[in-house]
């Protein structure tokens, strides 16, 4: 039986990837995104992919898309007029956030403005108590009221969240009955029950609100999508990658557009989740930089660290608490402002700094000719020789070369009085610098060495940089895998169908209710089998069961694995062990004799994923021949070098060379700085070792 045929688009800040696999058969390529319109280049590098394949859109079986058009909606406010409505006396909980500030030295702070002005923000009287007692009765007379001022605010979307509508949603459900047909059919209605159902009103709210936000906008693009590729003759099933690591279906991710925030960086968690499987590599940091933002995720036994909780637009960058918090399955990483498109500039203390804004893909960097004239971390490269303006995305996107030295010369060295190539490698050391900062600080939270860790390259711009950067941390292994410069794409081809659903129930350890639990999360596994199922027919679906554990009295939780199984009275032991195990490895130390309870239980039910074939290390052999020779920035040495360039699809399993060197392909190309080597894997990877 011939190998299905199978289509992955990613939508970044700054370019829309597209991958075709067939088997062990491979295409790819990398086009700019279209901002105004994001399906344009989908479809436009969809259709061209598969024409330059031979094939026929017809010819497709699955198509796999994930996409940043939520997470701009949110930071752009680009999403509907949104109105929100909640219990009395509760409107301004969204605005009041943690009651904290996120930077106690900062008397000028600035905190994210809430999506529903207060305004829009609306109130009913109804109340049910944490044990579902019916307190206050649901004013159902005031609906009328309520619908009346949602119609004239001209509103497209309506988020309603009640006190302890988590564990009790019957209000919530009633409110929108009532609603529904008061409203325009076009205005959607997002009850938080649904959205996000767990303790902590202010996290609930705010993501029921950002669902609302952004529904109509996403609905709106898929539907757009999926005609086009109808239009086409493109008719495969469409599935939408989720931030938690798992495909869904496309009225899935049309009811739940929040759960995509994250998508594209989840590919690339998964991508390195299967190379780390492949190497068989206990502990990796996956170093994921594109052409806007640069992602940093931790992995232990091959697994990414998942959360439930994620920030959205923050207003001060890498600053915590300063965005709007959300609940959705999500893999955990670090995410900062340093892509290939961020801008550099001189501050108003004459200092360097780089990002969090990019160029994006228009205006771009200055090299682009598409009128940016900034000069961005893309432009710097070009300067320093570790980008070939000949080859670029595959020789698909012309760069300017002096564009670039004539943008850094002026923004950069003119004011800090810096000639020659130092401006574009000041750029370059600044974003390698924030990224180590950030990656060494992830690293430390999660009580982990960065420096034992191997590091996998992939995205666009991280090839370019990851040498210098595990110098930074002191990694000494990095794997630049195959079709690196589209890697999240990839790894959208290598992901379970899936879905995740949370609920919250405080559960003692010390005295565990196994009957309660149980109950639970047979229903948890229900819902979630329900929704897969249409996708993976009669296959047996895998099931994965966590838990968030705290000691009695504290306000935060750390996560653990729960058995798959009917659990009896004494797992409540076996998960208090599994806790304190947890807590000591990121605190140092447990806390005797104190009780200890499960605050959110979260299962997700998948398919079953073909285990990769293992990468071994073959026997070494001599290099191809260099294709040419270029000068290149060694910031090792600081100097610029001759270095040789080689062909990565030149280099057969076992060959090995010695840095500075640069192993170029379509989509990026790997630098290696003169205190690594480079060898070749029975995969085709790139091995990048410490040599100094």
């Amino acid at each position: 039986m011939a190998h299905p045929l199978k289509l992955a688009a990613d939508i970044g800040g700054t370019f829309t990837d597209i991958v075709l696999e067939q088997g062990p058969k491979r295409w790819s390529g990398k086009l700019l995104t279209t901002t105004a319109a994001p399906e344009v280049a989908v479809l436009e590098g969809a259709l061209g992919l598969i024409a330059e394949a031979g094939f026929t859109p017809g010819d497709v079986d699955v198509f796999i898309h994930g996409t940043t058009l939520a997470t701009n909606a949110l930071i752009e406010r680009k999403g509907a007029v949104t109105a929100f409505i909640t219990t009395e006396g509760f409107r301004d909980v969204i605005e009041q956030g943690y009651e904290k500030r996120f930077d106690h030295y900062d008397l000028m702070i600035d905190r994210a403005v809430p999506l529903v002005p207060r305004h829009l923000r609306l109130t009913i009287r109804e109340r049910l108590a944490v044990t579902g007692e019916e307190l206050i009765p649901l004013d159902e007379a005031a609906v009328k009221g309520l619908a009346d001022t949602i119609i004239a605010e001209g509103a497209g979307a309506v988020a309603i969240g009640f006190l302890h509508a988590y564990a009790h949603p019957a209000h919530e459900e009633r409110l929108r009955e009532l609603l529904r047909p008061l409203l325009p059919p076009e205005v959607t209605i997002c009850i938080s029950s649904e959205v996000a159902p767990e303790i902590r009103e202010y996290e609930r709210f705010s993501s029921t609100v950002a669902n609302a936000y952004v529904r109509p906008l996403m609905a709106g693009y898929l539907h757009r999508l999926q005609r086009g590729l109808g239009n086409a003759g493109l008719n495969a099933p469409l599935y939408l990658m989720m931030s938690g690591g798992g495909l869904t279906m496309l009225e899935t991710a049309a009811r739940f557009p929040i759960r995509l925030v994250e998508s594209g960086p989840a590919g690339g968690a998964i991508l390195a989740s299967r190379i780390a499987h492949q190497c068989k590599l206990p502990e990796v940091v996956s170093f994921d930089m594109g052409g806007t933002t640069a992602k940093i995720c931790l992995l232990s036994g091959g697994e990414p660290e998942r959360a439930h909780r994620f920030e959205i637009a923050r207003a001060y960058r890498d600053m915590k608490g300063s965005g709007i918090p959300v609940r959705i399955p999500v893999i955990e990483m670090v995410e900062i402002g340093a892509g290939g498109g961020s801008i550099a500039r001189v501050d108003k203390l004459g200092r360097l700094t780089v990002g969090p804004d990019s160029a994006g893909s228009t205006p771009g960097p200055a090299a682009y000719g598409r009128g940016g004239t900034k000069p961005t971390v893309t432009d710097a490269n070009i300067a320093l020789g570790k980008i070939d303006p000949a080859f670029f995305a595959g020789g698909k996107i012309a760069l300017d070369e002096q564009a670039s030295i004539d943008a850094l010369a002026a923004d950069i060295g003119k004011p800090l009085s810096l000639e020659a190539h130092w401006p574009a490698a000041g750029v370059a050391e600044i974003v390698e610098e924030n990224m180590a900062n950030a990656a060494r600080v992830h690293a430390i939270e999660r009580g982990k060495d960065i420096a034992a860790a191997t590091m996998i390259a992939f995205g666009g711009a991280a090839p370019l940089h990851a040498c210098r950067l595990a110098e930074k941390v002191g990694i000494n292994h990095i794997i630049v895998p195959k079709g690196a410069g589209v890697g999240s794409a990839i790894g959208f081809l290598q992901a379970p169908i899936a879905y995740e659903i949370t609920r919250s129930a405080i559960i003692s350890l010390d005295n565990f209710d196994a009957p309660r639990v149980n109950k639970l999360l047979h229903q948890m596994v229900a819902d979630a089998t329900a929704v897969v199922k249409p996708a993976i027919g009669a296959a047996k679906p895998t099931v994965r069961i966590v838990a968030d554990g705290r000691y009695v009295g504290q306000g935060h939780e750390i996560q653990i694995s729960v058995p798959v199984r009917t659990l009896n009275a004494k797992d409540g032991a076996t998960l208090k062990a599994a806790f304190e195990s947890a807590y000591g490895t990121v605190y140092g130390l447990t806390i005797p004799h104190q009780q200890a309870e499960i605050t959110t239980w979260s299962v997700t039910v998948s398919s079953t994923v073909k285990p990769p074939t293992p990468a071994r290390k073959a026997p070494r052999k001599a290099a191809a021949k260099p294709k040419h020779a270029r000068k290149v920035f060694d910031g090792r040495s600081g100097k610029l070098l001759p270095t040789p360039v080689y062909w990565r699809f030149d280099l057969a399993p076992g060959a090995t060379l010695k840095g500075p060197a640069i192993i170029a392909e379509h989509e990026t190309s790997t630098i290696v700085t003169s205190g690594f080597s480079a060898r070749i894997d029975s995969a085709g990877y790139i091995h990048l070792e410490r040599t100094k």
